[in-house]
């Protein structure tokens, strides 16, 4: 149900000219978010999410949901039973990057360089937690599994904030026009 009304929001605030950008940045997602570290009876990996956040804003949930659900039927991740709550579980961190991280952009390099560190970290920290408070309410046997999932994302979320940071940075030197108006 929440899925469903981010997926309605995010293809509301699509016009066509954002189609390749949204389909860029899905496929980033997919690519990036296929190579996992397994850990115990969990996995690390990394989502580009935050990026994404930064880049689509509220278009960030049609992105992850195709991703996810040509994951799903091309590879047998994650799945389509579980579509709904893994899009939720990681859109909703990669909104709250674009609300986050999105005013220091353009205040200069410096601060463009925090944003995206904050954005990569917030994408995977917040999917993480979500994906936690998921297993939680799943049943108490899922407990140790989620706190297993916290830990092992801790260094997941300064990877992902260093490469969204280098990648903030570098689009706000060459083309800042794909990272949107600095008004809006």
């Amino acid at each position: 149900m929440l899925a469903a009304g981010g997926l309605a929001v995010g293809l509301k605030k699509m016009d066509y000219e954002k189609i390749p950008e949204v389909a860029v940045m899905t496929s980033a997602f997919f690519v990036a978010s296929l190579v996992r570290v397994p850990v115990g009876p969990t996995s690390t990996h990394l989502l580009l999410n935050g990026l994404m956040g930064v880049m689509l804003g509220w278009m960030s949930f049609p992105a992850i949901f195709v991703a996810l659900a040509l994951q799903a039927v091309l590879f047998q991740f994650g799945g389509l039973t579980t579509l709904g709550i893994n899009t939720f579980n990681m859109a909703l961190p990669a909104v709250a990057a674009y609300y986050i991280a999105r005013p220091l952009i353009y205040k200069g390099r410096r601060s463009a360089a925090v944003a995206g560190f904050v954005a990569g970290t917030v994408g995977i920290g917040g999917a993480a937690a979500l994906m936690a408070l998921s297993l939680i309410a799943s049943g108490d046997e899922f407990s140790a599994i989620a706190k297993t999932l916290l830990v092992v994302n801790l260094p997941a979320m300064a990877v992902e904030g260093v490469i969204t940071a280098f990648v903030v940075t570098f689009l706000l030197k060459v083309k800042p026009e794909v990272l949107g108006d600095p008004d809006g």
